[in-house]
Order: structure tokens, then sequence, then C-alpha cells
């Protein structure tokens, strides 16, 4: 018997499933994951307390008839989890799951790429944020170089991945690569989004002032370009985009702080130590672990991610500046 889409009390659907596969990465940005918190010392989830492969199958299959069709693996660096082309070809065999995608930094991609689409992986996302090397390697924390990054999008080309390159604009740090990762991007057949720096977690000295507003970045992009805006494809869609007049090749943009989208979003987020997060800033999640280790037979987890669903109204960045609210980190309970 087929069961009715889920809803939360803001009317919003639920579609896209994040799964965070690891805590853990090897880049330090400043924005997400900064080198004075998470340096040597720091705790991160031990072994046994991460959700197996397993696990992360059964939550999929059982939330796809409350309407998941969207899979995205995250991090962390979800590709410093050994075998995750395993987990996509887990996931990829789920009926009912239309799109499997996956967001990294990129920096080992190249070594992997040829597994993951071969598993089933639909796309992939890369997070990079310059063109020049020095900047890159100051945004990384770790000086990585951004030419192992540009290999991987190359190698995961190669193998018939479409890629999406991210980049996060923080004022003073990165604004004078706008137009040379535009540039690039149109170059390379991949399709961009500009990212608004947000204030994720508690560790990355937010500020306002900071904030590269997304119309900020079109008046940036339109010295150069002749761009002209595309309807959303599906509601929830978080980036608003233009396509180039020329080519068709698409430029977004993520407006999270100048212009929210809360209304609209029908994502769910599960940590990798198995706690469901309903938004971006929440302060803690649903503790599902300890119900996947219990015993409980599929349809019972199922409710229970139905009533957490159901009980919904997150809207912070609706909120941003009325209320104030610890927020989890998004290295923990992924992008």
């Amino acid at each position: 018997m087929e069961l009715p889409p889920v809803v939360d009390r803001m009317g919003r659907g639920l579609r896209d499933l994040r799964i965070s596969v690891t805590d853990r990465c090897n880049f330090r940005c400043r924005y997400c994951m900064p080198a004075e918190i998470f340096g040597p010392g720091y705790a991160f989830l031990p072994k046994d307390e991460l959700l197996s492969f397993e696990e992360m199958e059964r939550l999929v299959r059982v939330m796809v008839p409350l309407g998941v069709e969207k899979i995205r693996l995250t991090g962390g660096e979800p590709l410093l989890r050994r075998g995750l082309d395993d987990l996509i070809a887990m996931l990829s065999s789920i009926r009912g799951v239309k799109d499997i995608a996956m967001t990294t930094n990129g920096i080992l991609l190249g070594h992997h790429a040829e597994a993951l689409a071969l598993a089933g992986l639909n796309r992939v996302t890369v997070s990079m944020d310059a063109l020049d090397g020095e900047i890159f390697a100051r945004m990384n924390g770790t000086g990585a170089k951004v030419e192992r990054v540009l290999s991987g999008i190359s190698a995961a080309q190669v193998f018939g991945l479409p890629v999406k390159v991210n980049a996060v604009i923080q004022r003073g740090v990165n604004e004078s690569q706008i137009l040379p990762l535009a540039r690039w991007a149109k170059d390379a057949a991949v399709d961009l989004r500009f990212i608004e720096y947000m204030d994720v977690g508690e560790t990355n000295g937010w500020r306002m002032d900071q904030v590269v507003s997304g119309n900020e970045i079109l008046e940036i992009l339109g010295k150069e370009f002749t761009l002209e805006p595309r309807q959303a494809a599906y509601r929830g869609e978080v980036a608003v985009h233009w396509r180039h007049a020329d080519d068709g090749r698409e430029i977004g943009l993520i407006r999270s702080v100048s212009n929210p989208f809360c209304q609209d979003c029908q994502r769910l987020r599960v940590s990798a130590d198995g706690k469901i997060f309903t938004c971006l800033f929440a302060a803690d999640g649903f503790d599902l672990k300890g119900v996947l280790r219990g015993g409980l037979p599929d349809d019972a987890l199922r409710e229970t991610v139905r009533n957490v669903w159901q009980a919904r109204t997150d809207r912070y960045s609706e909120e941003r500046g009325l209320v104030a609210r610890p927020k989890a980190e998004m290295s923990y309970l992924g992008g």
C-alpha cells in the first residue's frame, strides 16, 4: 500500500536526504573547520559511533515511501570513509531513489572517480573557493594545491560524472575570485554556484559585514557575461540560476542570508552518528541511531522519522538576527 507523503507544519514535503558519512576532513577551511578549533587534539567521533553502511541503506529504504527521492553523501570529507563506492552501490539498488550525489573538496576525487561512477553515483559537487593557488591554500587551511582539485574534476568528467562547483564567497578573502571562477567554469563545462558566507556552527567567527550578497555577485558577473534567469526546476531548489546566453551553461546563487528560502526547504540531514537534523542551523538533532539499533521493525523506524518531520517548524534564515540559539557544526551534521 502506497503511503501518503509526509509534510511538516509549514506544508513542506520531504524530498532530499543528506547523509554525512564522516565528521573528519582533510581540509581546515576557516568558514567550516578552523584549525585552531579542529586541531591535532580534536576528538572526532570514534568508529563504533558512526552509522554503518547497512544502517544508512536501511534509513534510505524506509524513508523513500515518505517522499525521499534524492540522496547526497556529505561530511566532513566523504572520501575519507573507506569503501564509499560500496555504499553508493547499495543505495543505487533501492527502488525509488532517483539521484545520488556527493559533495567533496575534490582533493581525493582523482583516485576514486572511476569507482564512484561504476558504483552508481549520478553526479558530484566539488567545493572550490578559489582558482588562485595562494588564496586557495590559505582558505583550505592545509596548503593543499588547487591543481589536485582541478585534476579530480577532470577525472570525474572523464568517467561521465557531471560536476558542479560550489564557491563560498567571503568579503576580504576571495571576492577577487568571482570572475576567474566564472571564466574557468564556462570553459571547463562545469556548472558553478556561488554561496553567501553563512553563520553555520559556532566556530567560524561569522559577521554580516563579511557577506558578499548574491546581488553583488550578480552585478560583478554582469560586467563580463550576459546571463539569463531560468525558472526553478522544482520546489525546494535552493539556488537561483542564470544561464549564459551563448551556451546555456549555468551559474547559481545560494542566498541563504540575503534572500532566505526556508519556506521551500525539503531537506533532512543525517549526521555521521545517526542524528537527524531538520535544519542546517539546528542546535541538535533527534538520535535515530538508538532506534536503528534497538531492534524495531522498519515500519516503526519510518513512523519515527514521520513524526519528527511532521513536528518541523524550522525557518532559521528567515529569523536570523531575531533569535539567538546555538548551532551544530556543519562538519558534524553535513552541509
